[in-house]
C-alpha cells in the first residue's frame, strides 16, 4: 500500500482509506485518508477525523508513494483535526 506524503510540509498522512470514484464519469474525484485525531478507538467509540484529498492535488504517483500538495489546507487551518502537530 502506499502512502501519502504532503509535498507543502514533507508530512506523512498515512495509507489510502477510500476512494471517492464518479462512476458515471468513470474517474476519481478525491482520496480519503484516515485522520490522527482519535486513535483506533475513535473509530468504535466515535467519529475520526478524514483527510479527503481532491484529484486535482495529487501531483505524482510513484511506486513506493502519492505526492499531494494540501497547502491550502494548512493556510486555511481547515486540517487542524486531521494530522498529528508537529513536535520539534
Amino acid at each position: 500500500m502506499r502512502e501519502v506524503i504532503n509535498v507543502a510540509d514533507g508530512r506523512r498522512l498515512g495509507p489510502i482509506k477510500d476512494i471517492d470514484i464518479d462512476l458515471e464519469e468513470g474517474r476519481i474525484n478525491a482520496i480519503i485518508l484516515p485522520g490522527h485525531g482519535g486513535g483506533r478507538l475513535m473509530g468504535i467509540l466515535g467519529r475520526e477525523e478524514e483527510v479527503v484529498v481532491p484529484w486535482q492535488k495529487i501531483r505524482k504517483i510513484g511506486i513506493d508513494v502519492i505526492l499531494v500538495d494540501l497547502s491550502h489546507m494548512l493556510r486555511s487551518g481547515e486540517m487542524h483535526g486531521g494530522l498529528p502537530e508537529r513536535t520539534w
